[in-house]
C-alpha cells in the first residue's frame, strides 16, 4: 500500500488515514485508487467490523488536488468521464460498504472532503472544523458528491451551500445533519472508541443487512412493495444463524458469539 494513505487494523477496526498533510490531504487519481483498494479490502475482510476514515495533519480533506484538476482541463469529454468515474465508484463503495463507516473530521473538509464525510454512516467533527462545498468558486459543481450530500443534509440546505460555497463550522454541520457529533480538539479518538465499542455489541451480518435495507427504502413511498420487502427482510433475519443465536442468547441471558471476539 502506497504511503499516500495508511491503513491499520486492530480489534476488528480498520483505520484508513489520508496521508498528504502538506496539501491538506487533497486527493488525486492515485489517492482515489489507493482508497478504493483499501475500502474494498476492508469490506471483504470478515474480521473487520468497522472502518474509520481520517486525515493526518491539520485537515481532514481539502477536496480535489489542484494539479489533478488542472490536468482535466485538457481532457476530452470522454476522458473526463472516465477520470471522474473513479471518484464516483469510490464514493458509492464507501456509501454501500457492508461495514459501519466512521469519518473523523478535523480542520478543513472542503469539496470532496464534504462528500467523503457524507458517505460515511457516522461522522464526528472537532468543534473547530470548517466545511465548504466550494466547487462553484472555481467554476465547477459538486455533482459527483451531490447524491450523498443531499441524502445527508437535505435538498433545502444543499440549495444554499451548493450555490454560496460559504464556509460553515462544526456546529452548523451538526445542525444540518452532515455530522452527528462535535467534540473538543483532541477528542476524536475517545469518541470513536466509544462508538466502535457500541458497534461491536451488534451482530455483523445484521448490521450489513440493516444498512442495505436502509439504503434500499430511504425516502421511498411506503407502498405494498416496500411493506413486503421489509416483511421478507425480517423473516430472513429471523431465520439466519445470527438471528437464531441472538434470540436464544437473549432469552438464555448469555452473550452471543460476536461479542466474544
Amino acid at each position: 500500500m502506497t504511503d499516500i494513505i495508511q491503513t491499520q487494523t486492530s480489534n476488528n477496526i480498520t483505520t484508513i488515514t489520508l496521508n498528504r498533510p502538506d496539501v491538506h490531504n487533497a486527493f488525486n487519481e492515485d489517492v482515489i485508487a489507493a482508497l478504493t483498494t483499501a475500502f474494498e479490502t476492508a469490506g471483504n475482510d470478515k474480521n473487520v467490523r468497522a472502518v474509520v476514515l481520517r486525515g493526518n495533519g491539520k485537515s481532514f480533506c481539502a477536496g480535489g488536488d489542484l494539479n489533478w484538476m488542472r490536468k482535466s482541463a485538457d481532457y476530452t469529454r470522454e476522458q473526463n468521464i472516465e477520470d471522474a468515474m473513479q471518484l464516483g465508484h469510490l464514493l458509492r463503495l464507501i456509501y454501500t460498504l457492508p461495514k459501519v463507516t466512521i469519518a473523523l473530521v478535523q480542520g478543513n473538509a472542503f469539496g470532496g472532503g464534504v462528500g467523503l464525510t457524507a458517505c460515511c454512516d457516522i461522522a464526528i467533527a472537532e468543534d473547530t472544523a470548517r466545511f465548504s462545498l466550494s466547487e462553484v468558486r472555481i467554476g465547477l459543481i459538486p455533482s459527483i458528491i451531490a447524491p450523498y450530500v443531499i441524502a445527508s443534509i437535505g435538498e433545502r440546505q444543499s440549495r444554499r451551500y451548493f450555490m454560496t460555497a460559504e464556509r460553515f463550522g462544526a456546529d452548523e454541520a451538526k445542525r444540518i445533519g452532515l455530522v452527528h457529533e462535535t467534540v473538543a480538539a483532541g477528542g476524536l479518538d475517545a469518541t470513536c472508541d466509544n462508538i466502535t465499542a457500541e458497534i461491536l455489541q451488534g451482530a455483523p451480518g445484521a448490521q450489513a443487512r440493516g444498512k442495505k435495507l436502509l439504503l434500499g427504502i430511504a425516502k421511498a413511498e411506503i407502498s405494498d412493495d416496500i411493506v413486503r420487502k421489509t416483511v421478507e427482510e425480517i423473516a430472513d433475519a429471523r431465520a439466519s444463524d445470527e438471528g437464531k443465536e441472538g434470540l436464544s442468547a437473549f432469552l438464555d441471558k448469555k452473550e452471543p458469539s460476536w461479542r466474544k471476539r
